[in-house]
Formats: C-alpha cells, sequence, structure tokens
C-alpha cells in the first residue's frame, strides 16, 4: 500500500512541475506579447511625428513657394453620381391591403 502512496506522490510532484513549466511558460509568451505590443506602439508615435514633421515642411515649402496647400485635415468629397432612383413611397399602415378575391 504504500509503494502505492509513493507512486501517487511521484505522480502529483511530476503533475505539479509540469503545471509549473507551463505556466512559467505562458507567463514568457505574454511577457513577449506585451513588449512586441509596446514596441509597436513606439513605432507608431515615431512614424505619427514624422508625418506631422513632414506635413509641417511640406507646408513651409508651399508657403515660400506661394503655392496652395497639397492637402489639409478637411476633406473634399464629391457625391457619387447615380442615375436617380426611383423613391419608393410609404404606404400608412391599414392601407394598400391585398385583395385575395
Amino acid at each position: 500500500m504504500s509503494k502505492k502512496i509513493e507512486k501517487m506522490k511521484v505522480k502529483k510532484q511530476q503533475v505539479r512541475a509540469n503545471h509549473v513549466e507551463c505556466h512559467q511558460k505562458f507567463q514568457a509568451h505574454i511577457h513577449e506579447a506585451e513588449d512586441s505590443m509596446q514596441a509597436q506602439h513606439l513605432i507608431i508615435e515615431a512614424l505619427v511625428e514624422e508625418k506631422d514633421s513632414l506635413l509641417q515642411t511640406i507646408q513651409g515649402l508651399q508657403e515660400a513657394n506661394n503655392a496652395p496647400a497639397p492637402f489639409d485635415d478637411e476633406w473634399e468629397y464629391e457625391p457619387e453620381e447615380h442615375p436617380e432612383e426611383e423613391e419608393i413611397e410609404d404606404i400608412p399602415l391599414g392601407e394598400g391591403e391585398i385583395d385575395d378575391e
């Protein structure tokens, strides 16, 4: 009976060790993902700053050459050209019922 108990204790220790190892690996993966996200965030911030700097340079050059600004924060949308569609009339409830005669 004591051999069986010893085997169970060994098995329990192995399971616990496997669990700890899996937990540590999982935590390492989480840490890697967080580091990657942080690095991506820093890259995005740097790109946004670079974009802003380039826009300021372009604006300065445009002003120096008395040329219109190539773009601004407000977009102008042209209406899409669609042939006029027939408007569907709203039929009030209770009217326009189908007569099955």
